[in-house]
């Protein structure tokens, strides 16, 4: 009860937004969870195709999260995945596709947004 209050009180103590605000958009909701900002933003920066453990170590997570976070991206249609064997070792590679990077360059512009209006 006590931190209802709490918030309640710093609500109504909090200043009224001007009209001179910045109304800044939506950030991505696919993208910006840390691990799937984390696969887009290696894959935007990479010259060729990463591997799953490619990306499971630059993100240092776990074959289970990536795979979600991947499949998601995939979906979507902002990663491209192609799997493939190495002898009898199977191999995943990654690519950012062009909607990956046009959604992704958009994130950015939106995260830019951001910086500039808290720099007023």
């Amino acid at each position: 009860m006590a931190k209802e209050s709490a918030l309640s009180s710093a609500r109504a103590a909090a200043p009224p937004v001007s009209k001179s605000v910045t109304v800044i958009p939506d950030l991505d909701r696919l993208i910006h969870p840390r691990i799937r900002l984390g696969i887009i933003s290696a894959l935007a920066a990479a010259d060729s195709p990463l591997t799953f453990n490619d990306l499971k170590d630059l993100l240092d997570t776990t074959d289970g999260n990536l795979s979600v976070h991947a499949r998601k991206l995939e979906e979507a249609k902002y990663i491209a995945c192609v799997k493939s064997f190495d002898g009898r070792v199977p191999r995943t590679e990654y690519t950012l596709t062009p909607a990956g990077r046009t959604a992704f360059d958009r994130y950015l512009n939106h995260m830019e947004a951001i910086l500039q209006a808290a720099k007023r």
